[in-house]
């Protein structure tokens, strides 16, 4: 076995590092929660309370019920950031979830990428001995710390990390610290939408039967085009009911009058209900 514990000691000290990057980016990711409308799940189905969740928030109400979120969440303080990551969306899904594939994760692959970048500056004897220990060429960053597996404790190190600093803060007050990165990341957002998306090419041939189905699936919803978010559930239901697999969805959704947007609601849809 190959002591690979200099590298994920390493890891650990870039994470410290950058701790006020995560909690802030955190807080950018917050806002608008509150505004929310609260669901819970009851009976096996998604309902809603007739509150958002900062309307319970406020009160004091528990955000999630006993058949959602996570356990390890469970003991969340009424009201604070914590009980919000155990509440769930209209989809059934967990906000803790959403949580770590928007921030999370992509924070914490930033974060060992940098680190390995680090490593093979100040340490590239030892980088390339452990590049060779796990069979992957030293220049591939990603490679050596998929094949490492670095990032997955990390990642409870960077929870353990936004809890301790967030987890007992009254939501709103974490909404409140992330108002102004979140207005630059919105613009961040509004430019990469006004980008030209990139032309998919022509579809596969073997995609003509599931995208002609898909285009009238499309036009059944009667939605403007190009389809917007709000419209996303009602095309999930009318691709199913026009005969698509949900397994063909990601495929002919690059080759419809479709927002980005919506189509990563359509994928984000399909999944919380198990069938994508």
């Amino acid at each position: 076995m190959f002591d690979v514990d200099w590298m994920g000691l390493l890891t650990r000290e870039v994470l410290r590092g950058r701790a006020p990057d995560l909690i802030a980016e955190t807080c950018a990711w917050a806002v608008g929660m509150s505004d929310q409308p609260h669901h819970v799940r009851s009976g096996g189905r998604i309902v809603a309370t007739g509150l958002t969740v900062g309307e319970r928030a406020a009160h004091g109400l528990p955000l999630s019920g006993d058949e959602d979120g996570r356990l390890d969440l469970g003991d969340a303080r009424p009201g604070s950031f914590q009980a919000a990551l155990n509440s769930v969306d209209r989809h059934g899904t967990v906000a803790a979830d959403r949580f770590d594939a928007d921030v999370l994760h992509p924070f914490v692959q930033a974060t060992c990428l940098a680190a390995a970048e680090q490593a093979r500056r100040t340490r590239p004897g030892a980088w390339a001995e452990l590049a060779d220990d796990v069979g992957e060429e030293e220049a591939d960053l990603g490679d050596v710390l998929r094949a490492g597996g670095w990032e997955a404790p990390l990642r409870i190190d960077a929870e353990h990390l936004v809890l301790a600093a967030l987890g007992d803060v009254p939501l709103i007050e974490v909404e409140a610290e992330g108002l102004p990165l979140s207005l630059v990341r919105a613009a961040e957002a509004v430019t990469r939408a006004a980008a030209a998306p990139p032309d998919p090419g022509p579809p596969p041939e073997d995609l003509a039967g599931s995208l002609f189905l898909a285009e009238a699936a499309v036009t059944a919803t009667g939605a403007p085009l190009p389809v917007g978010p709000d419209s996303a559930e009602r095309l999930v239901e009318e691709m199913l009911a026009h005969g698509l697999d949900a397994e063909e969805v990601p495929g002919v959704l690059p080759h419809l009058p479709v927002q980005q947007a919506t189509a990563d609601e359509v994928v984000a849809i399909l999944r919380a209900a198990g069938i994508g």
